[in-house]
């Protein structure tokens, strides 16, 4: 039977102590050198997919990683497809902490073999283990109680203090949904390039609000705008419009609006 690490084993070792090559295709099972083979669609879709949602849905204190090494005992080396760990270092150790989010994406290897990858993870303290079944469209979490995969409701998400935004499970096997999913994980997350994009489309939108309400008053005082229409639209100071605004309640002639000083 396969060693499986005890949280309360203090023996075991750093788990950025290596057993596999880093930087390879190899991992470490039960004392034996492993090789992991390079993915096919839809395999390798689905890791890019997993890994730009999780970035998008993860906290700022959290990082995330595809195919971490996580040393789980004194015989396995094992990279977990997508892993989600806190950024800050280990105060002990001062490595990299424990991931407390891994997922598995399972569409080449069977969900037995994933299992055994998950309670070896769970084993060393992994909080939370995800396998994406492909072939079927769902999403399971391993049960350390029950040594089982259980199913997740398609409709639902994974809420989680490593996510600052929860994320839905639809989003993880049906790549049409993704995009929206990591958009409104930003927007949720206010990001600044996001935010700094809404804030300018305000702007732009309060400029051509005034920008319309000062030809409609011209015009409702009777007031021809002709060639000065240009002008006008190319005014992007708020200010300057609103006095041309003001202007036009009481002026009679368009240079009494735009030229006065």
């Amino acid at each position: 039977m396969p060693f499986v690490a005890s949280r309360a084993d203090s023996e075991l070792p750093a788990i950025d102590d290596r057993l596999a090559p880093p930087e390879t295709r190899f991992e470490v099972h039960d004392g034996e050198l492993v090789y992991v083979s390079p993915a096919d669609p839809p395999h390798g879709e689905h890791h890019v997919q997993l890994a730009a949602l999780l970035e998008a849905h993860t906290g700022s204190d959290f990082q995330v990683a595809a195919d971490l090494l996580t040393r789980t005992s004194k015989v396995d080396d094992i990279a977990p497809d997508v892993s989600v760990y806190p950024g800050a270092p280990d105060a002990r150790t001062g490595g990299r902490q424990l991931e407390q989010l891994a997922f598995e994406i399972a569409s080449t290897q069977s969900l037995a073999a994933a299992a055994n990858k998950a309670a070896k993870l769970a084993g060393r303290g992994v909080r939370r283990v995800f396998a994406v079944d492909v072939a079927r469209a769902r999403v399971l979490e391993w049960s350390t109680e029950r040594a089982l995969w259980l199913q997740l409701d398609a409709a639902g998400h994974i809420e989680d203090p490593a996510l600052e935004v929860p994320l839905p499970i639809a989003a993880i096997v049906h790549a049409a949904k993704a995009d929206d999913a990591v958009a409104r994980a930003l927007i949720a997350r206010r990001n600044p390039v996001i935010e700094a994009v809404r804030t300018e489309d305000r702007a732009e939108g309060m400029i051509t609000a005034k920008i319309e309400a000062l030809i409609a008053v011209l015009a409702a005082r009777g007031i021809e705008v002709g060639a000065a229409r240009d002008r006008i639209a190319r005014e992007h100071d708020p200010g300057q419009l609103d006095r041309w605004i003001a202007r036009a309640a009481t002026a009679s002639t368009l240079a009494d609006v735009l030229d006065r000083l």
